[in-house]
């Protein structure tokens, strides 16, 4: 594979993505931060933003929630109008974009998003990034009270949803924002462009409209360090997994002898292999004992959710396929897709073993994590079985000690 020296990625298309791994969180309602999205541009248009600040609400609707890792946070956030630990997530995507030139602009308005309006007004606060803030929030707020009503009886419960809006107007939301919500809402198809098949064309459609930012291979690793941070962060039981697999994942390439390049992108796809696990039940990863046969067909999704994930960003394409393939075996026994093992790239194979390794060595709900000599056995016997390549594993007992230190 001849892999460029210069590595860019199309932002907008890496906030669709992030987007998409974070409303998987909401498992049977992965839409959310599109709505959001797309109601804040409505709100926006409707008050004469400029198409700048249009595009600006848009994605940060898109990016909201990034804070966002757990099952029991998303059910809090969609069941409770102000949730008393709201501003938990609110600091968490203030603190992972911060520091993230590409996205920083977006910070403060995350940190802000589920601060009343009247509180807004007595915070040290850029005015822009306020009203960005509270159209988000009043957005968001009314997705909450539509959860359940899509593609059902919305154009009903849109009624109720206005008036609980206007009840709490005065003390959350800017008074300009809840007249703005009240002309468009009178339209049907504000609330019909609300269901999944709606409005995942008009992000598809948004998408379209490429960001003049690209970010570089660079950028693309730090980026990809916050979107394992999200991951690992799901379950204390994962903490560290996907920055660990991917530490060790680059060692291991670094030790094969791959380029720089190689390394990096190997090391950014053991950073994102695990995202679609955001979708699996936080039950499931927690449970104490063996799964049932409904769950462990749960878990066997999360690898084609990642998949799913990283496609669709142009210049991911090795990546999503190194990400996704590492439960693939090379005796086609593994899953999702069981490509032909002259599909499974050695990049796919690194990444695979750092998996296992990493997973053996760290401590599970229904065990303490393994030492060394366990793990080199479990290795050797599943690469005999045919489901691990023989060198890689090979170049791992040679590092054992090391690649035992990363991993642990």
């Amino acid at each position: 594979m001849n892999v460029a020296s210069v590595f860019h990625v199309n932002l907008r298309e890496m906030i669709t993505a992030i987007e998409t791994s974070v409303s998987l969180v909401g498992i049977d309602d992965t839409n959310h931060g599109k709505r959001v999205g797309y109601m804040a541009c409505q709100l926006g248009h409707e008050l004469g933003y400029s198409q700048q600040d249009l595009q600006y609400l848009f994605e940060l609707g898109m990016l909201h929630d990034i804070g966002v890792s757990s099952n029991h946070t998303h059910s809090n956030l969609v069941a409770n109008f102000a949730w008393d630990n709201a501003q938990e997530h609110c600091d968490i995507g203030y603190q992972l974009l911060k520091d993230f030139s590409p996205l920083s602009h977006f910070a403060v308005p995350i940190l802000y998003h589920h601060t009343p309006w009247s509180e807004l007004n007595k915070k040290e606060i850029k005015p822009r990034d306020a009203m960005m803030a509270n159209l988000v929030f009043l957005a968001d707020r009314i997705d909450t009270y539509g959860a359940g009503h899509y593609g059902k009886d919305i154009l009903i419960a849109r009624h109720h949803i206005t008036n609980t809006i206007v009840e709490k107007g005065s003390h959350y939301f800017a008074p300009e924002f809840i007249e703005a919500f009240l002309d468009i809402q009178q339209s049907e198809s504000f609330w019909i462009a609300l269901e999944d098949q709606h409005i995942t064309r008009y992000v598809w459609d948004m998408s379209k409209e490429k960001s003049n930012t690209i970010i570089s291979l660079e950028q693309l690793k730090q980026l990809s360090h916050i979107l394992a941070y999200i991951v690992d962060q799901k379950s204390p039981f994962t903490a560290q997994h996907s920055a660990k697999v991917a530490e060790l994942a680059r060692y291991i390439a670094v030790e094969y002898g791959m380029t720089e390049t190689q390394c990096d992108m190997i090391e950014i796809a053991g950073l994102l292999h695990d995202l679609g696990k955001l979708r699996t039940p936080d039950e499931i990863l927690e449970k104490p004992g063996g799964l049932d046969e409904l769950e462990r067909a749960i878990m066997n999704q999360h690898s084609y959710e990642t998949y799913e994930i990283l496609r669709h960003i142009t210049g991911l394409e090795d990546i999503a396929n190194w990400a996704s393939f590492h439960h693939e075996g090379l005796n086609g026994r593994g899953y999702p897709f069981h490509p032909n093992q002259n599909a499974i790239t050695m990049e796919a194979r690194i990444v695979a073993v750092a998996d296992v390794f990493q997973a053996l060595a760290q401590k599970r709900p229904y065990r303490e994590g393994m030492p060394i000599e366990k793990i080199l056995s479990i290795l050797k016997e599943m690469t005999e079985q045919g489901k691990l390549d023989p060198a890689i594993v090979s170049l791992v007992y040679k590092q054992q000690s090391h690649c035992y230190e990363i991993a642990s």
